[in-house]
């Protein structure tokens, strides 16, 4: 089996170059390879790409990430997060490959306390919220087998994090305040590797699994919850803080003001992913927790 996979030095894209291996040859690409091209911006490239490979499968784990930024940026989060797409979709149509690409909560209005379905209303918050939502429509418009796997709150022990920060944060200054009023599950870039070779071994022998589905790891948080979880396991291992955990104040998003607006309510509802695929997703405390031990033992 030939695998496509784009994005491959992300957080998430650096763990799929593990899970993939197993299922067959991978072709990890990012913007900067040369032999394909791996550049989401260059769509005629990226067309060139999959005809000249011919994968059975193709993987799309990078995207347009700066939210933020995609406030005065919303053509190039459009062109890589949803014109792409549909260049990946149309591609995967003609060729019959299976597309597995990752999507956000941020499509949705980010209101209320229940955690959200594959079949609830979207309404977008920000522009970068947008252009996820459009790259899922043109999957889903262009009829090729696909699964896309909305998450939120990723985070991996490589490249920077949450939990980095705050750790940072906590050894440099005298006082921390976090925001309290957000809540989501911390979904770790290996668990969403793993879950994707799983997913992709199923739904290539039952097509039928193909579709919508939303993957993070169980229970919910929010930031300052979080903040307070990384300190103390940060204090239990010997590292030396200058504002411990129970001193973190806990803020309104309010009083962090930032361009693009984020949603008050990440929480997923992955009831649809554990039925079909037959799997228990793990609390998000035990992702953290490896990943602390992994990085406080550098």
């Amino acid at each position: 089996m030939k695998i496509l996979l784009l994005g491959k030095n992300g957080q998430v894209g650096w763990e799929l170059q593990r899970s993939l291996v197993p299922l067959g040859h991978v072709l990890a690409l990012d913007s900067k390879s040369t032999d394909y091209c791996g550049d989401l911006q260059d769509l005629n490239g990226l067309a060139a790409t999959v005809q000249r490979f011919a994968p059975d499968v193709i993987v799309n784990a990078a995207a347009y990430t700066a939210v933020d930024k995609a406030e005065s940026e919303p053509e190039q989060a459009m062109r890589v997060n949803a014109e792409a797409v549909a260049v990946l979709a149309s591609e995967a149509k003609k060729l019959g490959s299976l597309l597995v690409h990752y999507s956000t909560d941020y499509v949705f209005a980010g209101d209320g306390q229940q955690p959200w379905c594959e079949d609830d209303s979207v309404a977008p918050l920000n522009q970068y919220g947008a252009s996820k939502l459009a790259g899922e429509q043109a999957i889903q418009a262009s009829g090729c087998q696909h699964v896309i796997l909305r998450t939120s709150w990723v985070y991996a022990a490589r490249g920077n994090n949450f939990a980095k920060t705050m750790l940072r944060l906590a050894r440099e200054r005298d006082s921390l305040s976090v925001i309290a009023d957000q809540f989501g599950a911390p979904t770790g870039a290996e668990l969403l590797a793993d879950v994707s070779a799983h997913v992709i071994r199923s739904t290539l022998k039952q097509p039928q699994l193909s579709g919508l589905y939303h993957l993070a790891a169980s229970g919910d948080t929010n930031w300052h919850a979080y903040a307070r979880f990384v300190l103390e396991h940060a204090q239990a291992a010997g590292v030396d803080l200058k504002v411990p955990s129970g001193l973190v104040a806990a803020i309104p998003s309010s009083a962090y003001p930032t361009p693009a607006k984020r949603p008050n309510n990440s929480r997923l509802n992955t009831q649809k992913l554990q039925k079909a695929f037959a799997l228990s997703l793990p609390a998000w405390q035990i992702g953290v927790a490896r990943m602390l031990t992994e990085i406080l033992e550098k």
